[in-house]
């Protein structure tokens, strides 16, 4: 994705429009129980981005959760359909995680890792069992050497 332009996006009723300025860090799958009874289903796809790369237009609502970590998660969604569309995890400094399949193209963001597979419904199977977690992965080791750095380098430019 060296030559990444953007990622559009959005809800389903076309309230909420989105749009991505800057290439994606990580995407994973999450089994864990909280996103399978926030979203009604097996498990969620997210995509980590930058905090100052999703421009949105529309009306948000929001609601906030305590997270598997402990720690607060605002969750912000179509305040007309109710589609979720990103979250800000107080432990992801800097960071949003988007809904991956609000994007226009989900198909070209895969997996990178499947976390929390101690939860994983027994019907799903996995072929790559390389990117699978029973619970969180350490991004140091998960995420792309490229991403790894390209993180750090907007942390040293973009302290709050």
């Amino acid at each position: 994705m060296n030559d990444f332009k953007h990622i559009t996006g959005g809800c389903i009723c076309g309230s909420i429009k989105f749009t991505i300025n800057t290439k994606p860090l990580f995407t994973h799958v999450c089994h864990c129980l909280d996103c399978k009874k926030l979203t009604g289903s097996s498990y969620v796809m997210n995509t980590s981005i930058f905090d100052n790369s999703l421009e949105i237009s529309g009306e948000l609502s929001k609601g906030e959760l305590k997270a598997g970590s402990g720690k607060k998660c605002t969750h912000y969604f179509c305040k007309k359909c109710g589609v979720y569309i990103y979250a800000d995890y107080e432990f992801a400094i800097r960071r949003l995680t988007v809904r991956t399949k609000t994007f226009s193209n989900p198909e070209h963001f895969p997996p990178q890792a499947h976390i929390f597979m101690k939860n994983k419904d027994p019907w799903i199977n996995i072929e790559d069992k390389n990117i699978c977690h029973d619970e969180m992965y350490d991004p140091k080791t998960a995420w792309p050497k490229e991403s790894l750095e390209r993180y750090k380098k907007y942390l040293e430019t973009n302290s709050k």
